[in-house]
């Protein structure tokens, strides 16, 4: 038996020699949490056979077990298994420091999520900006997380790219600039019911490599980009490009014009802003289309509040009958739901953000929508087969089908009733409108799709 334990010990050596000598370096000694500390919240950890488990206590915050050491550019490997109730994550390029919030343990997560919700390996900003992609985005990598089972991820860093995986399928992709290094932490979430004590995660052969470092393969997996105005290699392969290049109007001119307005409308710091006229709607500037006219399509924007301010992203604009108003066509509400008055007006709420303006009401909640002057992702997907979605910083909250009985019919109890053929034009222009009130729009991307 000695002689056994001998040669295990051995093989232990050997593996971790190798292991050091291909770049990889572990982070958990399998013994004791020799390198980490515990923040914040007061959940149990223990090392159990050479394991780390995390056991939930009642009462307490979000805990974290944190590496005493910062990282930047990195990739990370890990197994997990998870009580199939319990809520987690694995904190990465986070901080705690006196001057934000007491402490409080914040930055990206890769999230681990064992509920029918299904977004493990999503990621999910702690504590600051909640959810910056969601796997709704990526729905095809809800189905890599096994329930009740190890699971093993891989999470890249590298610049401001961060990529998931689980179980070898590819979850999440997103840039961003935010935060370039932190700790890595275990995270026990909190649990308000005395009932959820006791249950547990558990985390072994952890390990990362910080030299050497080759980005996997780019693999099509969609692309959140948090930097402004900002086309990554990921995007373009995938088949993307700007609308607007944060310095001028190329590309945009006035509706029913043949140049871009004189007035009403700024370019500045990255933004392209409609400025305000005390809401006396396309009185100033009027609505901006886009040159080129789209049949099928993904177009995202970030567009950014003031309060009580109303515009509109609008899409297969035709021109084709003049308006006293804006120009006609489908519209994705932009809209401070709390103080405009048109958010009470429609049916059913049809009027308010990321609705379909006047048909369809949007099915948001808090944690789709940003305060007023805080940046919003808002998306419009337009299929080959007339499916249409708008999607709000990564939830989405429309889906409907152009040309439909049920769509026909919520046109003849709209206000475009008397429109010929509304929103069922082949093709047409995008539209940012001028309602009167100042909104900045940014990141503006388009991809066609083939029909």
């Amino acid at each position: 038996m000695k002689k056994l334990m001998m040669l295990a010990g051995c093989a232990i050596l050997v593996l971790a020699a190798t292991a050091q000598g291909s770049g990889w370096r572990n982070l958990f000694n399998g013994k004791d949490f020799t390198g980490w500390k515990q923040l914040n919240g007061k959940a149990k950890y223990t090392v159990e056979n050479g394991e780390i488990v995390g056991t939930t206590v009642y009462g307490q915050p979000n805990s974290f077990m944190v590496t005493e050491q910062d990282y930047g550019d990195f990739i990370l490997e890990l197994e997990f298994k998870v009580d199939s109730t319990m809520n987690s994550g694995v904190q990465f390029r986070s901080e705690s420091t006196a001057d934000y919030n007491n402490g409080r343990v914040h930055g990206y997560q890769f999230e681990i999520d064992p509920s029918a919700r299904a977004w493990t390996g999503g990621i999910y900003d702690e504590a600051r900006r909640g959810w910056l992609y969601t796997l709704e985005l990526n729905p095809a990598a809800k189905k890599a997380f096994k329930q009740g089972q190890w699971n093993k991820i891989k999470l890249e860093c590298i610049g401001n790219t961060m990529r998931t995986w689980v179980n070898g399928i590819p979850c999440s992709y997103l840039v961003d600039d935010m935060t370039p290094k932190g700790f890595i932490a275990l995270q026990v979430h909190g649990i308000g019911n005395k009932k959820d004590e006791g249950r547990q995660i558990r985390w072994k052969n952890i390990r990362i490599r910080t030299t050497g470092l080759k980005p996997a393969p780019l693999d099509g997996t969609f692309v959140v980009n948090m930097i402004p105005n900002n086309l990554s290699a990921a995007e373009k392969k995938n088949g993307f490009r700007l609308l607007f290049d944060g310095k001028t109007t190329t590309g945009w001119r006035g509706a029913y014009k043949t140049s871009f307005p004189a007035k009403g409308w700024e370019v500045k710091d990255g933004e392209l802003t409609v400025l305000s006229s005390q809401g006396k709607e396309s009185a100033n500037g009027g609505d901006i289309v886009t040159r080129q006219q789209y049949s099928a399509f993904v177009f995202e924007f970030d567009f950014k509040l003031t309060k009580g301010a109303n515009s509109g992203v609008k899409y297969f604009v035709t021109e084709s009958e003049k308006n006293k108003g804006s120009a006609i066509g489908l519209e994705y509400q932009v809209l401070d739901d709390a103080v405009h008055p048109d958010a009470k007006m429609g049916r059913d709420g049809n009027r308010t953000l990321a609705s379909v303006y006047d048909l369809i009401t949007s099915d948001r909640d808090k944690k789709s929508r940003k305060p007023i002057g805080e940046w919003n992702k808002g998306m419009v997907i337009v299929y080959p087969n007339n499916k249409v979605e708008h999607w709000l910083n990564g939830f989405k909250v429309v889906e409907y089908q152009r040309g439909s009985p049920e769509f026909l019919q919520l046109v003849a109890i709209s206000k475009y009733k008397n429109w010929p053929n509304f929103g069922m034009a082949p093709k047409g222009h995008l539209l940012l409108q001028d309602h009167g009130n100042e909104v900045s729009y940014r990141s503006l991307k388009i991809k066609e799709l083939k029909k």
